[in-house]
């Protein structure tokens, strides 16, 4: 019976997020711990204001979805233990959230959208990781950045 091999995987870190007002896509940009790749990741607005929550420690007075969903993870008794991009196809990344059981150290993937299973795992202090063959696609360290410059402080 042949087993399945996991694909070599690169740990990578929130390099910044792009929230555009007077656009409905957003941007994350990912780069690779400890190296120089990285690549952009369009996402939506909620996504994008989720992400922003975490990184500023700015909290809802009322749990938002991805809040709920880190909840339902701590009261079921799971962990998230990373958020793993796997696979690019037709110019859409799909990725998949890794989960332990505490009690039993129990393992669940689950699919998930890139930009809720960043959010998620921004929130749960979980590592974010990437196939080796997806960022060899993806990569920005060899051309121009493609997302706009960072808005000079007012």
């Amino acid at each position: 019976m042949a087993s399945e091999v996991e694909p070599n995987m690169i740990e990578m870190r929130l390099g910044r997020i792009v929230i555009r007002e007077d656009s409905a896509p957003q941007y994350i940009f990912l780069t690779e711990r400890g190296g120089a790749r990285g690549f952009p990741i369009v996402i939506g607005a909620s996504e994008a204001a989720e992400i922003h929550r975490v990184v500023t420690n700015a909290e809802s007075p009322r749990p938002l979805t991805h809040q709920l969903a880190h909840s339902i993870l701590q009261a079921l008794d799971a962990d998230l233990v990373r958020c793993d991009i796997v696979d690019l196809r037709q110019n859409t990344f799909f990725a998949q959230l890794v989960l332990r059981r505490r009690s039993s150290n129990e393992v669940a993937i689950v699919d998930a959208r890139p930009s809720d299973a960043i959010a998620l795992a921004l929130r749960a202090k979980a590592t974010i990781r990437v196939a080796e063959s997806v960022l060899a696609q993806v990569r920005t360290d060899t051309s121009s950045d493609p997302l706009p410059p960072p808005e000079p402080p007012a």
